[in-house]
């Protein structure tokens, strides 16, 4: 009986980690209201003068920007958002669908007027 048992729970405890074992990058959250939300991750990288990606998609929702200095000192900041991150860290947004520009909010040398890059929230 006691072996049943044991099993039992090792099944159960395998199906939990599979199950959670989804896509990352989107979940479902709660609001206030109680009603799901869609909530996505942008992990953006910054070299000197240049972000990993020129395009980064998320979904409309809650969206949380995950920024890493790969090469020099960054920040970010995105127009028409409350989204800012000095150095490495992250931020979160409500954001509605459309295109936003991500700037580099630290002066980070020659090539720092052109570093920008494209969100496209859907």
């Amino acid at each position: 009986m006691k072996k049943k048992l044991i099993g039992l729970m090792l099944l159960a405890l395998v199906l939990v980690l599979v199950a959670c074992g989804g896509n990352e990058d989107v979940t479902e959250i709660e609001n206030q209201s109680g009603d799901n939300v869609s909530s996505s991750e942008v992990n953006l990288v910054a070299s000197n003068w240049d972000f990993d990606e020129d395009t980064y998609i998320a979904d409309a929702g809650d969206v949380t920007f995950n920024l890493t200095n790969e090469e020099g000192h960054h920040g970010i900041m995105i127009d028409g958002t409350d989204v800012e991150i000095d150095g490495e860290g992250s931020a979160r947004a409500s954001l509605e669908p459309g295109e936003y520009t991500i700037y580099c909010s630290i002066p980070c040398g020659e090539g720092h007027d052109d570093m920008e890059a494209t969100l496209v929230v859907e």
